[in-house]
């Protein structure tokens, strides 16, 4: 058995949970400790239960709640040493046996789970994504992310199944009220990724056996799920076994099962 979910998904928090058969990991808690409790029991899954909290970066819809969730469970919470930094004022509230720090591009293991991080291109103090193994499968999650740059893409490669950004359209963004010096950092190579870059990102993977796709981190002012789904249909129009869905932001997907 090897699952996958987002239990919250956007600018306002993020939170993704990946399960197999003796081992369950949260990547990021950015929402309340009240939301993610609640997520989880609805995908039927007890807080006790979760074995290790994945940081992808510092920002604070990625980290609000690492500390409350870590405390409240003992659960051990696993960044890299420059995000670990960047987060000091969350970290002291975190014992230090529950403080664990990986290497990105080194290999780590939680349970039966293997993970490898690697890079990302955010504006971020050590950014960050992760491929997750169990099976001979492999979940990858990439958010946050500036570009598709030709290392992260040969990182995505040969993934069953992929949580990726599709955060904005360009035009819809373009036309919005948000000031100048954040559309700026939106669309820079350190920002996050548009719809049509994560729909070719997709079309590229699909040739090295990506099955399914959950996109994810949607902005709720600069785009909107038909939208998101109408332009990776475009893109993917000849990916004919690939199944795609989208992640809501303020509740839980199913639990998606890697086949």
């Amino acid at each position: 058995m090897f699952k996958y979910c987002s239990l919250y998904s956007g600018s306002s928090g993020n939170s993704f949970f990946v399960q197999s058969d003796t081992t369950n990991i949260i990547i990021d808690a950015g929402v309340s400790l009240k939301k993610i409790v609640s997520a989880l029991e609805e995908i039927h899954v007890n807080g006790e239960n979760i074995d290790a909290i994945l940081v992808t970066h510092d920002h604070i819809d990625h980290t609000k709640s690492i500390a409350t969730l870590s405390n409240k469970y003992n659960i051990p919470v696993f960044a890299n040493k420059k995000t670990w930094e960047a987060i000091d004022n969350i970290a002291s509230k975190i014992p230090d046996v529950n403080k664990r720090i990986f290497n990105i591009s080194e290999t780590f293991s939680i349970g039966d789970i293997k993970i490898l991080p690697f890079h990302i291109p955010h504006d971020a103090a050590d950014p960050c994504g992760f491929n997750l193994y169990n099976s001979n499968k492999k979940i990858s999650i990439a958010t946050d992310i500036g570009y598709v740059s030709e290392e992260l893409l040969n990182n995505l490669k040969n993934s069953s199944c992929i949580l990726l950004e599709s955060n904005y359209d360009p035009e819809i963004l373009k036309c919005s009220s948000y000031p100048y010096i954040l559309k700026q950092r939106i669309l820079s190579d350190t920002g996050h990724l548009s719809n049509i870059s994560a729909a070719k990102a997709l079309a590229n993977l699909y040739d090295f056996g990506l099955e399914k796709a959950l996109l994810v981190h949607l902005s709720k002012e600069n785009n909107f799920p038909e939208l998101v789904y109408e332009t990776i249909k475009n893109e993917t129009l000849n990916c004919t076994n690939l199944s795609i869905d989208i992640a809501p932001r303020d509740k839980p997907t199913k639990l998606f099962e890697v086949i």
